[in-house]
């Protein structure tokens, strides 16, 4: 049908000059102009906060994201600062507007990509709404319908194989049924004190048997249906790395995470290189250019990022495709809120080599409510992948507003 002969049947229903500035509307958002309208911030607070940030456009749809959180100082403010950068920019064009922003003269784009990653995953989910199609097949599609989970349950005392009887018995028994659990060592005595010691990276022989008897204590109470990663805080030299890994390489955990300082150097390919176990690292990384020496030279077993350090789904997804050449998989560190949660699993199932996904809900209290859901958020251990645009959330507001953080409002 012509557009004249179009204009003359509309003609019953609305008058002409109201169907001709609707229909210029609607072929102008064919072509895709929609523009950027307003980006806002609120803050929620809990044992952490929660940097929660909206993109709202003209097309009346709107994308929420989440950046960086604890440590969030900051967070807010540079969010707010990037926002004339954004408005009234086309919001599907999320690779060109990450991108430029490279552009700014002041160069300051890379030093506030905790805030960058937070507007870039709310731009996804707002291209969700737009498009009417989920996140994850916006990035390429689903290579899974549902995400692996683990949490940090961890016994009291590692060190008494009653306290591990009592905690495996526990998160068997756990509702939403992890089967994957990350801690670090005992601090049960004035000795195993030292290993979360920032001063001291190195540990004595009693020590690390100390280590070794805790793990193996844990493992022999929960077996091998639960899967165990052993948590480091970047504390140790080299040498004690690899004693460590040694050490718990008889309970066969997924993995060993940050051992070693953040930054790359030779000693995290000798590592990986000497380590029984795999290596994981990345939570602190950001953009491809943070990962490549890690991946080039084959210096972990398991990238981990995080999505609201590492630059958002594009560019983090983009890390994981230059991973896979080299035959490194993936794994998300993610200590957000529900929002951040649900938002990285999107992620997660796009990505071909995934393992699993860090979260800090899960327990039944209202961080699960957070978003309007008539069922637990993590069922089994995992989290199922629904078909709502974006990344499939809607926030529930008066749990929200019950716990926003100090002189913040709703979408204020």
């Amino acid at each position: 049908m012509s557009r004249r002969g179009f204009l003359r049947l509309a003609g019953a229903a609305c008058s002409a000059p109201a169907f001709l500035s609707h229909y210029r509307a609607l072929a102008q958002r064919k072509m895709g102009q929609y523009r950027i309208t307003d980006i806002k911030v609120m803050v929620l607070q809990g044992p952490r906060t929660y940097t929660l940030v909206k993109v709202e456009s003209d097309s009346g749809h709107s994308g929420i994201g989440e950046a960086y959180g604890s440590p969030g100082v900051g967070v807010k403010e540079q969010v707010l600062a990037l926002r004339p950068d954004f408005l009234n920019k086309d919001p599907l064009e999320i690779d060109v507007l990450y991108t430029t922003l490279e552009r700014r003269t002041d160069g300051s784009a890379h030093s506030l990509m905790r805030a960058v990653s937070g507007i870039e995953m709310a731009l996804w989910d707002l291209a969700g709404h737009i498009l009417n199609q989920p996140t994850a097949k916006l990035l390429g599609g689903r290579f899974r319908n549902r995400v692996r989970m683990y949490d940090h349950a961890a016994p009291r005392n590692m060190l008494d194989k009653a306290s591990c009887r009592e905690w495996a018995e526990r998160v068997k028994n756990d509702p939403a049924g992890f089967h994957c659990h990350k801690f670090g060592f005992p601090r049960t005595t004035p000795a195993t004190d030292r290993f979360r010691d920032p001063a001291n990276r190195v540990l004595t022989t009693k020590e690390l048997d100390q280590l070794r008897r805790g793990f193996e204590n844990c493992r022999e109470a929960i077996g091998f249906e639960h899967d165990i990663m052993v948590h480091c805080h970047w504390e140790y030299d080299v040498r004690t790395a690899i004693q460590i890994a040694e050490a718990v390489a008889p309970i066969k955990p997924l993995w060993l995470e940050d051992p070693l300082i953040v930054d790359y150097s030779e000693s995290w390919k000798r590592l990986t290189e000497m380590s029984p176990v795999p290596i994981c690292m990345g939570e602190n990384l950001t953009r491809r250019q943070g990962f490549k020496d890690w991946i080039i030279n084959s210096a972990c077993d398991i990238l981990h990022p995080d999505l609201r350090n590492s630059g958002g789904f594009l560019e983090t997804k983009r890390i994981a495709d230059m991973a896979e050449v080299w035959g490194i998989p993936m794994a998300t560190h993610n200590t957000g809120s529900l929002v951040h949660t649900m938002a990285t699993v999107q992620w997660a199932a796009s990505i071909r080599d995934f393992i699993a996904c860090e979260t800090v809900v899960g327990k039944g209290d209202w961080m699960d409510k957070v978003i309007l859901s008539d069922k637990p958020p993590i069922r089994g251990g995992y989290i199922e992948l629904n078909d709502k645009p974006g990344i499939g959330i809607e926030l529930n507001r008066d749990v929200v507003e019950a716990h926003l953080a100090p002189g913040e409002k709703w979408w204020g």
